[in-house]
């Protein structure tokens, strides 16, 4: 048996998809060459996704609570408007209905202006005993222009506070929590 050194192989890759990706990504390769290649030899990887997206800090730092960044907000048997402005919002709060009052709850709502549509609810159906279960909650909201967020609560036996921050303009762009970098 002859052992004989492999031939590297590349080929074209004709996608515009793929293309249109690597543009995007990588704003500084664009005008660099036509095509995409491919090869059937293995290369280590370095992901760089972070930084060709214009941002080094992973998107679970990105996202963090910070002075500055927060606008808290603690509503009881009321609603309030949260945001509504295009973009990526994270609301992290605690959620308290009183289990001995029938159909208590807490909601957010997003509105196009024409209609509302319910996205998230903490509610009791009925009556217990005991006294209030709570939950906390930690979402991110995406609003498109014309949108508003709004959380509300539907009586005295329903509490909902906590904070709201801009995580990500309309066109995905991260904000960074205020200070950063230092």
């Amino acid at each position: 048996m002859v052992n004989r050194p492999s031939q590297p192989e590349i080929i074209t890759v004709n996608s515009e998809a793929l293309q249109s990706q690597i543009r995007d990504l990588l704003p500084s390769q664009n005008g660099f060459g036509s095509e995409l290649q491919a090869s059937n030899v293995i290369t280590p990887i370095i992901d760089l996704t972070a930084t060709a997206e214009g941002s080094s800090l992973p998107s679970y730092l990105q996202t963090s609570l910070a002075f500055g960044s927060q606008t808290t907000f603690s509503i009881n048997d009321a609603s309030l408007d949260l945001a509504n402005a295009p973009g990526f919002y994270r609301v992290t709060c605690i959620s308290s209905v009183d289990q001995r009052t029938t159909n208590t709850l807490n909601k957010f709502t997003i509105s196009d202006g024409v209609a509302n549509k319910d996205v998230y609810e903490h509610n009791i159906g009925s009556t217990f005993a005991g006294g209030f279960d709570s939950v906390s909650i930690d979402l991110i909201f995406f609003l498109r222009a014309g949108d508003t967020l709004t959380v509300s609560s539907n009586n005295t036996g329903a509490r909902i506070a906590g904070s709201i921050r801009q995580v990500a303009t309309g066109s995905g762009e991260l904000v960074p929590p205020n200070g950063f970098p230092l």
